[in-house]
């Protein structure tokens, strides 16, 4: 079926007029009947309005450098999804430089403690005093809202409900990414959108991981053999600080998130499914692994969300295949144990922004072409940690081996909290300094 096209400088059609006005450009129908085919350009697309594309759009924002946001979901889907929570020092700083850091600073709440419990007995880690930093606890979805807000009260240009289902030309000096318009109401509309270069921030099973040549990239995976069942629960965080429980029916935690939700983390198996852990159930579950000599104080109430976790790690290098830049989750996945993956995300988006500022402000591609040999170090120190942590916390040894891989947790535990050095060690990379 042929196409119809819409141009730039022409008056939009009734039919495209609301369409047309979201993203900024004027358009009208060709001749032709068909499917309509809407073209616009900018400088730089980024696909994906999670933390990492908003972060990045807004520091290209501050530098005049064009760009549009595409995203597969609606705005209201973004804007209260339930993912991360704990936010590193080093990027509360960041954000704070940047002035992306209002809500943060007027609603998050400061951690620098936290607690494993093992046998009956609490080890507690005063991080912040050891590092001179904090996390703080702000949701990723009230980070996402506040980005959202100011970026398009500067003019910023987010489109939702636009899957990008075509990437081309990222070998050469025209890219186009195609998305598909789901909230168009009459004929089919999609978007060619044409650009320098593509940021795809649209994590693991976006179209941008996946764009890239099999031939140019390697993917290294690591799977644990472990599921985590992650709930949200409306009841205040029944302890001050984070928890991680070690216990032989396996792993328990608790992440506080606001004064009246707390996120809780119970080790199950990869397949379960989420109603094999009725809430009576996993209450349970939660007072027997949380206990300390017998006694909790676990504060219990209706659990609003529940999904299993299959704990893996996976890194793809390199993190850019010619005008794509991979950043956040399109780029690697890792466990929830150090709480490191919007950290990350965030990380990545600074250096990509920093690179295209340099290639349109200064004329300099170096940083572009640098970009995963930058960033791809840091994400495998952070990957190290996550995995001792997981290790930690954890135990993947046989039956046969259990008592011992106990009794190793216990004392990398006493050593935790009996050597300054080992601790200080922990603490600089649990709070991101």
């Amino acid at each position: 079926m042929a196409k119809r096209y819409f141009h730039y400088d022409e008056i939009a059609s009734e039919q495209s007029a609301g369409y047309t006005k979201a993203l900024g450009e004027e358009f009208v129908p060709g001749p032709v009947d068909g499917e309509d085919l809407i073209r616009s350009r900018t400088q730089v697309a980024i696909v994906g309005a999670g933390p990492a594309g908003l972060v990045l759009a807004l520091l290209l924002q501050h530098e005049g450098i064009d760009c549009v946001v595409v995203e597969r979901q609606t705005q209201a889907y973004v804007e209260t999804r339930a993912r991360a929570g704990f936010i590193e020092h080093r990027v509360v700083e960041f954000l704070r430089q940047h002035g992306l850091s209002e809500g943060l600073d007027l609603r998050g709440v400061p951690h620098t403690t936290c607690e494993f419990r093992h046998g009956g007995s609490q080890y507690i880690v005063p991080y912040g005093d050891l590092s001179g930093g904090a996390h703080v606890v702000y949701p990723q979805q009230f980070l996402v809202r506040d980005l959202l807000e100011l970026f398009t009260s500067r003019g910023g240009k987010v489109l939702f409900s636009h899957p990008a289902v075509k990437m081309e030309g990222m070998e050469d000096n025209r890219a186009v990414v195609t998305c598909v318009v789901q909230d168009s109401s009459d004929s089919p509309l999609q978007l060619e959108l044409e650009c320098d270069f593509v940021a795809g921030c649209d994590g693991f099973h976006g179209l941008s991981r996946t764009s890239i040549p099999s031939t140019h990239v390697m993917t290294f995976t690591k799977q644990y053999g472990i599921g985590w069942l992650a709930l949200l629960a409306e009841v205040p965080s029944s302890m001050k600080r984070i928890v991680y429980a070690l216990h032989d029916s396996g792993f328990a935690g608790q992440m506080p998130r606001t004064p009246q939700v707390t996120r809780f983390y119970l080790e199950c198996l990869p397949g379960d499914l989420e109603s094999e852990w009725p809430d009576d159930r996993v209450w349970r579950e939660l007072r027997k692994r949380m206990a300390i000599d017998g006694e909790n104080d676990l504060i219990t109430g209706p659990i609003i969300e529940r999904r299993v976790l299959d704990m893996r790690s996976v890194v793809t290098e390199p993190m850019q295949y010619g005008n794509l830049f991979l950043a956040g989750d399109a780029a690697h996945i890792i466990t929830p144990v150090g709480a490191k993956g919007m950290n990350l995300a965030i990380a990545d988006a600074e250096v990509l922004a920093r690179a295209l500022i340099a290639h349109y402000r200064k004329r300099d591609g170096t940083l572009l072409r640098e970009y995963s040999k930058t960033r791809l170090p840091h994400v495998w120190r952070v990957q190290e940690f996550s995995d001792w942590m997981l290790r930690l916390i954890h135990s993947t040894d046989g039956s046969n081996e259990q008592a011992f891989s106990e009794r190793l947790r216990r004392a990398r535990l006493e050593r935790l909290c009996g050597s300054n050095a080992y601790a200080n060690l922990f603490a600089e990379s649990y709070v991101g300094r």
